[in-house]
């Protein structure tokens, strides 16, 4: 039973990495494209450009960094309450 329960949590752990990994993926080019049509301008990625400026950084790197951890955060905490191993003290 307990290599069992194992197996469940691990198979478990993947499929909320994958669907983390994919859903912050989509996410980060759906932030891009708003950014895009927002400002006018490509997201500042690369630092060595000349035209970013530091404001632009900041604002973008705070943006994305509330953003992409929210949706983290809610896509960890719903996978955790479906599944049937959440940790809860189970009742005898």
């Amino acid at each position: 039973m307990g290599k069992k329960d194992k197996k469940s949590g691990a198979s478990g752990g993947l499929a909320v990495t994958l669907a983390t990994t994919g859903a912050l993926m989509l996410l980060r080019k759906v932030l891009a494209t708003v950014w895009t049509k927002v400002t006018g301008k490509v997201p500042p990625t690369d630092l060595t450009d000349p035209k970013v400026t530091l404001p632009e950084t900041l604002v973008w790197a705070v943006a994305t960094g509330v953003i992409v951890e929210t949706v983290r955060f809610a896509i960890v905490r719903t996978a955790m309450r479906r599944s049937p191993s959440s940790g809860e003290a189970k009742s005898s």
